[in-house]
Parts: C-alpha cells; sequence; structure tokens
C-alpha cells in the first residue's frame, strides 16, 4: 500500500489529507475516517447476495497500514461506522479492536449506527451521539450537527469528482470537498458509491489515486 498525502491548513491546525480514504490529524495523533459500514458485505450476504468478505479484510487492511505508518493514538469515526445489524463482520472488527489495544477508538454515530450505546462501549469505543468539539472544530456526521461558530469535519455525503481522461472517457474518484465552513471527508470502504455533486459550489476537492493527491 502506497501513501501519499496532502497537507492543508485549517484555523491554523495543519490536516494531511492521504489517498487512503483518511485524515491525520498531527497534534492530536487522530486519524479520522468515515462511513466504513462495517457489517455491510455480511448484510448483503444475509439477503443471499454474493458479495465477498474480501472487501472488509481490504479496507481493514488499509485501516491497519494508516495506524502503523503514522503515530496513531485515536482513531475517530465521523459516522457509520457499522451498516446494519450485529453480524459476524462486527465480530471481525472486535479481534481488529483488540489488535490495537493501544489505540483509542471513538464514534460519532452516524444514520447507519443504530445499535445501543451500550453494545459500543461493550467493544472499547467511546461514543458522540452527534459532535465532538476540539477548539475551533466540530466533529459530526452530516450537516444538520454542524453551526455557524466551528468549522465542521464530517462524512456521510461519500464526495467523488469526475475527471475527464483520453478521448470521452470519463473517470470517477473518491475525494475530500472543502469549503470555507466544512471539510467532507470521503467514505473509507470501498463498498460505496460516489456522490459527485458539490455540497458547496464553491469548495475545493481534492482527488486521490493510488500513487497521488490532487487539488481539482
Amino acid at each position: 500500500m502506497t501513501i501519499s498525502t496532502k497537507d492543508i491548513s485549517i484555523h491554523n491546525e495543519v490536516f494531511t489529507l492521504t489517498n487512503q480514504r483518511a485524515l491525520y490529524w498531527e497534534r492530536e495523533k487522530t486519524l479520522v475516517v468515515s462511513d466504513l459500514h462495517i457489517g455491510k458485505t455480511a448484510h448483503f450476504r444475509k439477503a443471499g447476495i454474493p458479495i465477498p468478505s474480501v472487501i472488509l479484510d481490504k479496507d481493514l487492511k488499509r485501516l491497519q497500514g494508516l495506524i502503523d505508518h503514522f503515530i496513531v493514538e485515536t482513531v475517530l469515526v465521523v459516522g457509520d461506522l457499522f451498516h446494519a445489524e450485529n453480524n459476524t463482520d462486527i465480530d471481525q472488527f472486535q479481534s481488529f479492536i483488540n489488535d490495537n489495544s493501544m489505540v483509542n477508538f471513538e464514534l460519532i454515530k452516524g444514520n447507519h449506527d443504530r445499535l445501543k450505546d451500550s453494545f459500543y462501549e461493550a467493544m472499547g469505543i467511546v461514543i458522540f451521539k452527534t459532535h465532538k468539539e476540539v477548539g475551533a472544530l466540530r466533529f459530526v456526521h452530516d450537516e444538520q450537527h454542524c453551526d455557524t461558530k466551528t468549522f465542521c469535519i464530517s462524512g456521510h455525503t461519500h464526495p467523488g469528482v469526475t475527471i475527464k481522461g483520453k478521448g470521452k472517457v470519463f473517470i470517477k474518484l473518491p475525494c475530500f470537498e472543502v469549503s470555507e465552513q466544512r471539510l467532507i471527508l470521503p467514505a473509507f470502504s470501498e463498498f460505496t458509491g460516489l456522490n459527485t455533486k458539490r455540497t458547496v459550489e464553491e469548495s475545493t476537492c481534492y482527488g486521490f489515486t493510488e500513487k497521488s493527491v490532487f487539488e481539482i
């Protein structure tokens, strides 16, 4: 796995965008991710749709690579850690948490995080029901919990961009969407769609490939 990065400044804080669908905040030693949707593949298999479990394996391998690459003390998930009901995928994530016992796992509950708070807490995950504030920054899942006094860092919309290739070929890529009051993370799981409509027309998008992060 190749980790490419691009640093941006928000309210005098340096954040590192990565081509592995995650944001790193070095001062807080925090890796911020969104929309892992763990349990989605097992949910589909339960419904008779043959989605391979290797999808979750790849997502967790990428998350482990980021934890090992940066000096990560906390993994902050800004919503939709889990997709639906308790299933075997969640058991796999519990093993992942146990293997990273020196890392704090925090979750701002998203619209898919419907399990009881006690369930997450038993797994060793600290819960924030709507938001977490650190100075002038507010971490949320979606825009309904943003406010005008703080800069919001969120997920939920699975932002993406369309770029033109050779001829009439168009390529869709996940991206970070950054505007005056908000940064929206791409979905961490690759088993998600892309929304290529910008939330704010004047926003700057940072797309990425397997080898680079670039401004669009």
